[in-house]
């Protein structure tokens, strides 16, 4: 390969396909799954839902060639999608054709065919994001209008076969002579801190149902300053796991923690309507401003670990790393044993903390990540314990919360505890010395931003049109201005600056909020009515994703390094498909940059 990268770097060309997986029990003898899941495009045993983990070293870049074979195998026609998409919101709108994609569609006159209209069974377009991954190029960010269709045999006349972006970083990226129908290639510089990242579709307003669908895996950086040498921390052996808890087999265990909802034939369950009352029927998109399929929030009734329903994992008595993803569209965990063994903390997204925290619990929104350690050396061996969810069946607010269904979403895995098999070399976490964490310093601008609900005036009681975000209007005021993905952006650091952005939730809801590109550090949290607060015990050091809780001011400070087009935007998948997320410009604009 050559195009001026050098030679020392890892090449993978990863594809995402449609196939069975045992995700329910098998010894109630519940039937497969039909799913969607990455792998390697040369060894077909390797498609998973969710994906086997990419292990990345420090200062090695990674180039991935990211394929959408999202097809027949034997006739080479497109796959339509396994849910129910909703083609009036602002989304890809491959239909729209070249001048009408990455838009909600318009219509002319009276509402088209029936009113609430079929859901979308056309081919999926995807482009793939490494959540956390910083200092990457614009082209390498999976930017929602980047997505493309797979290069089926039969994509109708005049669809759009890829987005507005796709063509545009297709023409200035440096491997974008490797781009060819139905795939991308993105390089990964791997220059920060040893973290746990994690990849994922991100193609506009499908990502929730891309992501439901089994578009996602770990994707764990290594080595380099910010990290700790080998034998350190547990994960140096081998362990024995059971329950089909996939990803496991070493005393480190990456553990992503989703919830879904099945149909009797073991097929993913999604709503296929938003379930308005009859009398609001008119007042569906296009007839009107509700989109009719899109759903403001969703809660699965079945948890899903590793991809598989309620799964245990055989553990011997000595220290165990997790590393914890909520990878749930809408549901933000509360986890704790349940045994009240706790957790010693010691990572978050962006890499270590600058010490251990013991805790007992540990909150999770949907995209965060915690890297803890749990001592099982003094459990007895034969004890089962259960990793509990207290969190709410329901959206997370800042007040007391009825937990989740005790008999269901309530429990999340089972350990076993069996005797150790080898003497446990690792260190106690209370005896661990983190590596240290360089200070951002001084802001150079401090930045507001809203976060807004849309409503709609003759059914306000109907839920929510739309989630944004926003800014103020005008500059200085109290009041919010919220925008839409399209409008003109408005968020322009310089490059090099160092901005604190103070997050106003004007919404009931908390919101997990991510920057692409950039790591930050939480500054304090402030409701509008009281003193600020400093950051939770688990947020110290470096992060990617940020709760941000109603009627508060969140501030997170970054530092913005490198040129280029990205994304903020909200993490409930959910909202952030329905308008919550906006583009931001570091550095000049460039003159030949898609506009609308």
């Amino acid at each position: 390969m050559r195009h001026g990268l050098g030679s020392h770097f890892d090449y993978y060309e990863i594809a995402v396909r449609q196939f069975p997986q045992q995700v329910l029990p098998t010894e109630l003898g519940l039937p497969l799954t039909p799913v969607w899941g990455y792998g390697s495009i040369h060894d077909p045993e390797t498609f998973s839902y969710p994906a086997f983990t990419i292990e990345a070293r420090w200062q090695t870049p990674v180039i991935v060639k990211w394929i959408n074979d999202l097809k027949d195998p034997a006739t080479g026609q497109f796959l339509p999608h396994l849910l129910p998409v909703d083609p009036t919101l602002h989304w890809a709108n491959p239909p729209g054709g070249v001048n009408g994609r990455d838009t909600r569609p318009t219509f002319i006159g009276e509402c088209p065919g029936e009113c609430p209209p079929e859901p979308y069974r056309g081919p999926v377009p995807i482009v793939t994001h490494v959540h956390g991954m910083a200092r990457v190029a614009q082209e390498s960010d999976g930017y929602p209008e980047a997505w493309y269709l797979p290069a089926a045999t039969n994509i109708p006349d005049g669809y759009a076969e890829t987005g507005t972006f796709y063509d545009y970083y297709k023409r200035t990226s440096p491997l974008g002579d490797l781009w060819k129908p139905g795939a991308a290639v993105f390089r990964y510089p791997n220059d920060q801190r040893a973290a746990t990242l994690w990849y994922h579709d991100h193609a506009l307003g499908i990502t929730r149902l891309n992501v439901y669908a089994g578009t996602a895996g770990f994707y764990l950086l290594r080595g380099g300053p910010g990290d700790l040498p080998p034998g350190v921390l547990p994960g140096s052996a081998r362990a024995r796991a059971r329950g089909g808890c996939h990803g496991s087999g070493t005393y480190e265990v990456p553990i992503v923690i989703q919830d879904r909802s099945f149909n009797d034939d073991g097929s993913l369950y999604y709503p296929e309507t938003r379930g308005l009352a009859p009398e609001l029927a008119d007042l569906y998109v296009p007839c009107g401003p509700f989109p009719p399929i899109w759903v403001p929030e969703f809660f699965g009734d079945v948890m899903v670990v590793n991809g598989r329903a309620w799964p245990y994992l055989e553990v011997e008595q000595r220290r165990y790393r997790f590393r914890l993803l909520n990878g749930s569209n809408s549901r933000f965990l509360l986890l704790q044993m349940n045994n009240g063994l706790p957790f010693w903390q010691i990572g978050n997204e962006g890499g270590f903390l600058p010490a251990p925290v013991q805790l007992n619990s540990i909150l999770l929104a949907p995209a965060e990540r915690a890297d803890v350690i749990v001592d099982f050396s003094g459990v007895r061996a034969g004890t089962e314990i259960v990793l509990l969810n207290l969190g709410p069946d329901g959206p997370f607010t800042s007040g007391p919360q009825t937990p989740a269904d005790p008999a269901t979403t309530g429990q999340v895995m089972q350990f076993r505890v069996v005797r150790a098999t080898s003497r446990d070399t690792s260190t106690p976490p209370h005896r661990l010395r983190l590596p240290p964490i360089k200070p951002l310093g001084a802001e150079d601008v401090v930045r507001r931003v809203s976060l807004n609900e849309e409503f709609s005036e003759v059914a306000p009681d109907a839920g929510p049109l739309a989630v944004l975000l926003g800014t103020f209007r005008p500059p200085g005021s109290d009041t919010p201005l919220p925008l839409h993905w399209d409008d003109p952006v408005t968020e322009h650091p310089e490059v090099g600056s160092t901005e604190i952005w103070e997050i106003y939730n004007f919404t009931m809801d908390s919101h997990p909020i991510h920057i692409h590109e950039i790591l930050f550090q939480v500054v304090d949290r402030q409701p509008f009515d009281g003193p600020p607060r400093p950051p939770e015990a688990g947020e110290g050091g470096y992060k990617d994703t940020v709760i941000a809780p109603p009627a508060e001011i969140t501030r997170v400070k970054m530092r913005f390094d490198r040129p280029g087009r990205f994304v903020w935007h909200c993490h409930i998948l959910e909202h952030e498909d329905n308008e919550m997320m906006r583009p931001y410009q570091i550095g000049p604009m460039p003159p030949d940059i898609p506009r609308r």
